[in-house]
Order: structure tokens, then sequence, then C-alpha cells
């Protein structure tokens, strides 16, 4: 549960209430704890964003709310929250595509970023290249076909032993490992297009973990090196694809974001290829990089800006592509 408020590119306050603990103890998100603990804080986490920008609701110009793709239960919670606010100060309600506010975060972090530009959107349920525009709908240039990179992080951390959430456990358990220890796959690194899949080096690491089982226990040099090798197979695809989006679209500037964003070796191995191929790579501040509604509120903004938003029907959705919107 996450609330901010936003002017132009400022925000003037973003608080966001983790859920780390609720499900840390199965491993992944549980929906129907995640939609209770939205109803416990919504109110809370919302007063507190406005106290913190010493902004009262009367002053909104509008409220933005994620109406999806994700879990219906939790939106649910935060679009009845935002669409009665917005009724209440008779502001208008405009519902963002959860995708849509991750590109925004790049924009809020440097003025740099300007259309045209490639968006790489890499989170737990997303991995996918937009070609972003001025004016118009992100225009989606691939996409994975199976798992996103950080649900990958996620099972993985889960195979070797590690805590929740997996992509931060990876990354730390991967600075004492090699990552050359393990030659895992890089799915459809070969292939022209610009998709991704990730569902196979998830499943090759999974092998790998078993087979180190049954020769005894998995050391932990072992989990060192199983981490560091999975992680440089998972980046090193995300990395190539985006220069080759780059290349292909005649475009000078890249923005990564999203949960994986945060990840020091794909940064790393994103800002050496910029320097190679001499282009713009933005990447958001690691508060931006997860879940947070300073981002959902920038993209909404936009929306306004366009005359754009909606009415009190605004409803939730599971899945549905950005260019929905």
């Amino acid at each position: 549960m996450a609330a901010a408020v936003v002017r132009g590119r400022e925000i003037l306050a973003s608080v966001v209430h983790a859920q780390i603990e609720v499900h840390a103890p199965y491993g992944g998100v549980v929906p129907e704890l995640a939609s209770r603990d939205h109803v416990r804080w919504v109110s809370q986490v919302v007063g507190e964003a406005l106290r913190c920008a010493n902004v009262t609701p009367a002053q909104l110009g509008g409220v933005a709310v994620t109406a999806g793709p994700g879990l219906v239960g939790s939106l649910l919670v935060g679009l009845c929250f935002g669409k009665a606010l917005a009724m209440r100060q008779g502001v208008p309600v405009v519902g963002v595509h959860h995708v849509a506010g991750h590109l925004a975060s790049a924009e809020l972090a440097d003025e740099r970023l300007a259309a045209p530009y490639l968006g790489l959107v890499v989170s737990g349920g997303h991995t996918a290249l937009y070609r972003i525009e001025a004016d118009g709908p992100p225009a989606l240039l691939g996409e994975t076909l199976d798992d996103a990179v950080g649900e990958a992080f996620d099972k993985v951390a889960k195979l070797l032993g590690l805590s929740y959430p997996g992509g931060p456990a990876v990354a730390r358990e991967a600075e004492a490992g090699d990552e050359r220890a393990i030659a895992f796959p890089r799915p459809m690194l070969g292939e022209p297009n610009l998709d991704f899949s990730y569902s196979g080096l998830k499943t090759a690491v999974a092998l790998q973990v078993e087979k180190r089982r049954a020769a005894g226990a998995l050391a932990a040099r072992d989990v060192a090196d199983l981490a560091a090798s999975f992680q440089a197979a998972a980046t090193d695809v995300l990395v190539t694809k985006a220069r080759r989006a780059l290349r292909r679209e005649g475009l000078g500037r890249l923005a990564v974001v999203g949960g994986v964003a945060a990840n020091q070796r794909l940064r790393r191995e994103i800002e050496a290829a910029a320097r190679a191929d001499r282009f713009l790579a933005v990447f958001p501040p690691l508060a931006l990089c997860t879940d947070n509604a300073a981002m959902i509120a920038a993209a909404g903004a936009r929306l306004l800006l366009r005359g754009e938003f909606d009415g009190a029907g605004l409803g939730t959705f599971a899945r549905a592509p950005v260019h929905a919107r």
C-alpha cells in the first residue's frame, strides 16, 4: 500500500507501507492477506502522505489510482478509496496502468529523459520493452513469453533457501560467488526478436540444485555460485535485448524501471553498454524502483494534462496491455 503527492516532477511526499513481513513466511504474495492489509492501512497511508506534503485534500487537483494489472482484491481497495476521495473533493480521478507508472518513474528521476525513448520494464510481474512517445500510449516491442525476470529471482531464491523478497537476497549471495561457475542458458538470446523467456532458466537452476543435493548437502559456495551464475544469465539477456532494441528503433535514450532495476549487476552492465554504444541510460533511485505511488501520480498527471480521466464507473483489471489505457 502506498500514497504520494506529486507536483510536476517534484515529489512532495511518498509513503510506502511494505508487506514483506506479511508474506515472508509463505515465500511469495498471498492475495487474501495482501488485500486485508490494504484495508487496514489505506486511510492511514494516504493521510500520512498528505501530512508530509503539507497539502490538504481540498488542494488536490486530481486523484490517480492503479487500475491494474495486479491482484484484484488489493486493487479494489485503492480504487474505491481513490474514487471516494476524488468525489468528495470534486476533482477528476484517473486510472493508471501499473506499467505506465513504472515508466513514469524514470522521468521523475532525470530531466534529461525525454520522449522518444526506450523503456525496459523489469519487475516481479513484467519484463518488456516499450517505445515511449511524447503523445499516446507506450508501444510494446517485446515481452516475456512466460515468467517475468523478477518472478524468476523469487523462485530461484526459494530454491536456494534464501529469504523473501528474492531479488535482493540473490544479489547479496551473488557477491560472494563466481558468475562463470555454471554455464546457465541465456534464453532467446539468439532469437532476432525482442521477447524474453525465464521459465527455462529457472528450470536449469532447479536441476543444478537437485544435482548438488543428490551428491550431498548444498554448500555455501554452491549457493553463492548458483546465485551469481543465475544473475549473470538473467541480466545478460536484458542488456543484449535492450541494446538491440535501441539500434532497431534508432533511439538514444533508455529508461530501466521496475524492482529488478535495483539490481547492481544490471546497472553496471547497462552503464557499460551506454558508454560503448553512446546512449543515455536512466535508472530511477532505488526508492522508485519498487512499487510506489509517486510513479502512479506522475503517470496520472500526464493523462490529466491530456484531458483523459475516468468517472465513477472506473474498474480494475487483472491483466491488460499498457496501450489499453
